[in-house]
């Protein structure tokens, strides 16, 4: 896996190997900063690394301040055309900035924006969405192609090297899967600046964060991407629950419990369902990192999730208790969690005091 360049926001690296940062966005009225900040707290709690906030007037700006101060973890300005706003942001300490140069007018404005945040080693991510590509880049490829939308991001980049800023993060969001994917593999393979993935507009919790889990996943499974933020239209606090889930699905999680359990057939005896939920409920709040298999089949369950560290296999009306492939006993079904759980505490306790 090639290594891309680090940046600093506030405390937290990304990219130069360091483990993927999650992040999220508030959606509160960022003017109103006591609501902003129960937010951030709340995303915070969930496991958020850095969270963004849109900065759309000197009001909101001034509520940075306080916003920067009292946060918990590394805020980012998101600033749409108005240069003044990211000025403004970067001196009420935030930990990054999110702007297009090419959308905030004359070179002096650039160079304001740059200066300003080289000063304070504030880096800048260049979002690029496939709705607001420049007029002359989509003529040339006809629509906002993964091409098109590494062209423009290029060009950005070029804007702020003109000024020695160098510093800098690069997204390239489609509401499209194959569309994103492709961008992020383009630019992968033409700059080592970190890169910010993330599936815009995915949709509602469900079906966001399928999308999410097709494209972002897919790209860390390459080992593309230094950041995640996935976008939902709920709750920000459930970005936090999928991203962790996806970056455990593709093994980029260092912490956490990892559940395993089989889709059941016509072998299964016990109610498996019931019990895998049941055991993801009890474990939601572990921050071992485990992997459990809840297998319906006492034939085939301990030899297929032999990788797991502890698990279930399913009998009739009763079930095995085993641990890295060894049988420890069997249980009756209604037994079943109660006495996994006991097994799992025992050895988070182990791990704690070898």
């Amino acid at each position: 896996m090639m290594k891309t360049k680090q940046i600093m926001v506030g405390t937290v690296p990304v990219g130069g190997g360091a483990p993927i940062a999650v992040q999220s966005m508030t959606n509160t009225d960022t003017r109103d900063a006591a609501a902003t900040l129960e937010q951030i707290s709340r995303l915070a709690a969930a496991g958020c690394h850095i969270v963004r906030c849109t900065v759309p007037d000197q009001e909101a700006a001034e509520a940075m301040k306080t916003i920067c101060a009292e946060s918990p973890i590394p805020v980012v300005a998101d600033i749409h055309f108005d240069y003044r706003l990211a000025l403004a942001s970067a001196q009420a300490g935030v930990g990054a900035i999110r702007i297009n140069p090419g959308n905030i007018g004359a070179a002096e404005r650039v160079r304001a924006v740059a200066d300003a945040c080289r000063e304070r080693g504030i880096p800048i991510r260049i979002g690029v969405n496939s709705g607001s590509i420049e007029k002359d880049i989509l003529k040339k490829y006809g629509s906002p192609t993964p091409e098109a939308m590494v062209e423009s991001a290029l060009y950005h980049v070029s804007l702020l090297n003109r000024y020695n800023f160098d510093d800098i993060c690069i997204s390239l969001k489609s509401s499209s899967v194959p569309v994103t994917m492709q961008a992020y593999q383009l630019m992968h393979e033409k700059s080592r600046y970190p890169l910010h993935l993330g599936v815009t507009e995915a949709g509602t919790e469900y079906m966001g964060t399928i999308k999410s889990a097709a494209g972002i996943g897919g790209l860390l499974a390459l080992g593309i991407g230094d950041t995640i933020r996935v976008s939902l239209t709920a709750d920000p606090v459930h970005e936090i629950t999928a991203a962790y889930a996806i970056l455990k699905a593709v093994g980029r999680s260092d912490k956490g419990v990892n559940i395993v359990s089989c889709p059941t057939c016509g072998r299964t005896k016990i109610n498996l369902i019931e019990i895998a939920n049941e055991v993801e409920h009890r474990v939601a709040h572990l921050d071992a990192k485990l992997k459990i298999a809840v297998m319906g089949c006492a034939v085939n369950g301990p030899g297929e999730a032999r990788e797991a560290d502890i698990g279930i296999a399913g009998g009739d009306g009763e079930g095995l208790i085993f641990r890295r492939g060894e049988i420890l006993r069997k249980v009756p079904q209604e037994q079943l969690v109660d006495e996994l759980m006991k097994e799992i505490d025992a050895m988070i306790k182990e791990s704690r005091n070898p």
